[in-house]
């Protein structure tokens, strides 16, 4: 690859701190340098009794709006969550008894089990290739990942999103494996779900759910909290039950810590654009495919099977392994570097 150096890349040099070798953001990605600097501020504070638990809501709206600019969502559709699985609970538990459910049988369990949960839905389990042809008008909810977790395939949301409004289905995307990336859209689904510490970059605990106007019609904040309240602070004693009017009645009372790193955070990524992230990650991740004999793809997760004694991490590259093949997943602080590096390990040179 030609090394060009642009305004993109001195950005991305500021925001992050490199890591040689690390291609494993589809696991973990790797903290922003304000991210990392709000976490040790915020640790100080607690080891020297500072901690003021008011001061942490800033930081949650700004994630909150920070959040929706990259996932295509108004932010008063967007709700603070610590886990997908809590997201999907509350999708499961909002359907009535009997009520259809369409999804991948290899989607990860995070979308899966909740529903699976419920033996008194009918779960329609269809391999993932085919899940968008078997949206008909008899079923009720499609819940599928956006991007695979193992494989890196990627959904086609505009095919989803158009499928699932022809045959009035509703939908639950969860965005986990590509919002940074992709252009998500999220509005146009009824609910979607995200966990921040992959793609976005943020601490385990900055998590993320969005509902729409039709979501709003039929999900049901079956897990409020003073939080979720319209004004937090006024609500933590005694009834009445007084919500937020917006998305917030789904909030969950936030991992504070988390969010102060999330929110400088995700400011960063929305003011690099999904669109220059998206290009600059898939050009790593299809240049490593090239040199290692895979055909171009439109995702940068890339799934591969290493040569027999093969090990990357003594290699000098960090990456995972899913479904009995290495996973190795490009992003935009990755080098040309990483990519040789990586090609090399993989091939067996």
């Amino acid at each position: 690859m030609t090394t060009v150096r642009s305004s993109f890349d001195a950005a991305i040099e500021e925001i992050f701190e490199r890591v040689p070798g690390y291609v494993d953001t589809a696991a973990v990605g790797l903290p922003t340098r304000a991210g990392a600097a709000a976490l040790h501020r915020r640790h100080a504070e607690w080891r020297e009794g500072r901690t003021e638990p008011v001061s942490f809501d800033p930081e949650v709206e700004r994630s909150r709006q920070a959040y929706a600019r990259i996932v295509g969502s108004a932010s008063a559709e967007v709700a603070i969550v610590s886990q997908v699985s809590a997201v999907t609970g509350v999708v499961a538990a909002s359907l009535d008894e009997g009520a259809v459910v369409l999804a991948a049988e290899e989607d990860f369990t995070s979308v899966l089990f909740p529903f699976m949960a419920r033996p008194d839905l009918e779960l329609r389990l269809v391999p993932l290739a085919g899940i968008l042809d078997e949206i008909t008008p008899d079923v009720d909810l499609v819940a599928v990942s956006a991007v695979q977790s193992s494989s890196g395939i990627v959904t086609d949301l505009d095919r989803l999103s158009q499928a699932s409004q022809e045959s009035g289905v509703r939908t639950y995307v969860d965005l986990t494996q590509g919002a940074g990336w992709i252009d998500a859209g999220a509005s146009r689904f009824d609910v979607t779900a995200c966990h921040g510490y992959k793609w976005l970059c943020s601490p385990r605990g900055a998590g993320f759910m969005t509902v729409n106007q039709s979501g709003s019609e039929w999900v049901r904040p079956l897990t409020p909290g003073w939080y979720s309240g319209e004004k937090p602070w006024e609500s933590i004693y005694g009834p009445p039950l007084r919500l937020a009017a917006d998305a917030r009645r789904f909030d969950l009372s936030p991992a504070w810590f988390s969010y102060s790193a999330a929110a400088p955070t995700l400011e960063a990524l929305a003011d690099l654009g999904t669109g220059q992230i998206r290009e600059r990650s898939l050009g790593l991740a299809n240049a490593f495919r090239e040199s290692v004999g895979i055909s171009a793809s439109n995702s940068p997760i890339v799934s591969v099977s290493l040569p027999e004694g093969v090990d990357l991490a003594a290699r000098g590259v960090a990456a995972s392994s899913r479904a009995g093949r290495a996973r190795l997943s490009w992003y935009v602080y990755n080098t040309e570097d990483d990519v040789e590096r990586a090609a090399e390990a993989v091939r067996g040179d």
